[in-house]
């Protein structure tokens, strides 16, 4: 309770100290507006509807994008972490594309997908899914091997020992990883509307940025750091529903 009133007396104290230094120095609005202008026009795009369609397909787009991530990244992280083999070919091959900024690729995926919301969940789903990947395989390897011979000594077969023993094990560092992939996620579906899209949030940015609408991107921006906080607050809690023997916050993350 402490470390949250801590935490929320110092976004106030900034929110306080940015409406105090727009309106002392007299900043236009066009340049940097003031967190109450911010929170006026953020209603106002609210109650006239101006944000809800954009919205919805911007969350629509994060989420799908996540799921395909969340999905490959379990999949291929468990094969490769449990199957040397894998680890030794596909391992490599995978850091070496990590390499390569996916924003960059980001335009080639609207050129091979269309400009539909196809291309914007493959984006975010490429963009999300690395973390994701790096942590399942990283809690695959650290399961207590004192655990995996008592298995063995049991007679249990590979499936029981991976759901009994490694999925548990991992599963802290799986919600790790799914914390950033869905930050990731919200990252590449707003680069896809950027590249070409005429609805989503990041779409409204573009326009609102050609009539130098300061105001109104920052509104669309509050809007995504709430749907990121959202979407953050909605995987702890799954995560201290079935990981909370854990302490995420001590384990490191990939």
């Amino acid at each position: 309770m402490t470390s949250r009133l801590i935490t929320a007396a110092t976004f106030v104290v900034l929110l306080v100290a940015w409406q105090a230094a727009v309106r002392l120095l007299n900043v236009p609005a066009y340049m940097v507006p003031a967190p109450s202008d911010i929170a006026i026009r953020a209603w106002r795009d609210m109650l006239d509807g101006s944000i809800g369609p954009h919205l919805a397909i911007t969350v629509t787009e994060v989420i799908s994008g996540f799921l395909l991530a969340a999905f490959f990244g379990l999949v291929l992280g468990s094969v490769i972490g449990l199957i040397p083999f894998f680890e030794k070919t596909i391992y490599p091959v995978i850091l070496a594309l990590q390499t390569v900024p996916k924003i960059a690729v980001a335009p080639l995926l609207v050129i091979w997908f269309g400009f539909g919301i196809q291309s914007k969940v493959i984006t975010a789903a490429v963009i999300a899914l690395f973390p994701i990947l790096v942590n399942v395989i990283t809690g695959l390897k650290t399961v207590d091997e004192r655990r995996i011979l008592l298995m063995r000594s049991l007679r249990a077969s590979s499936m029981q020992t991976f759901f009994k023993v490694r999925l548990p094990s991992m599963l802290p560092y799986l919600f790790a990883g799914l914390e950033i992939g869905v930050i990731f996620a919200v990252i590449g579906a707003i680069v896809g509307e950027f590249l070409g899209s005429s609805v989503g949030l990041g779409s409204l940015i573009i326009q609102r940025q050609s009539y130098v609408d300061v105001t109104g991107v920052f509104s669309v921006l509050l809007y995504l750091c709430l749907m990121g906080l959202a979407f953050n607050l909605i995987l702890r809690m799954i995560a201290s529903r079935y990981a909370f023997w854990a302490r995420r916050a001590n384990l490191p993350v990939a």
